[in-house]
């Protein structure tokens, strides 16, 4: 399995990790100016916490599976077997 280009494609823009982190961002801004309360700036992080718990889940799993991967084909299928 050919290793992932992170360049053409980063893993952090198809999880959706920089609008995340830009409303988390923008939560704190909120909380400073006093347009939303401690309680939600709380809630907000809390979530914020276990999406990226989640996403931590998905880049090690998919990694185990790289690892682990064989090639597709190859000699073990041209020898007829």
């Amino acid at each position: 399995m050919p290793p992932r280009d992170y360049e053409s494609a980063p893993v952090a823009d198809g999880l959706g990790i920089p609008a995340i982190i830009e409303g988390l961002a923008g939560d704190l801004e909120k909380l400073r100016n006093g347009e939303i309360s401690v309680n939600d700036a709380i809630a907000r992080s809390m979530l914020a916490k276990q999406i990226f718990n989640g996403v931590r889940i998905y880049l090690n799993g998919a990694k185990m599976l790289a690892d682990n991967a064989k090639p597709a084909g190859g000699a073990y299928l041209e020898g007829g077997k």
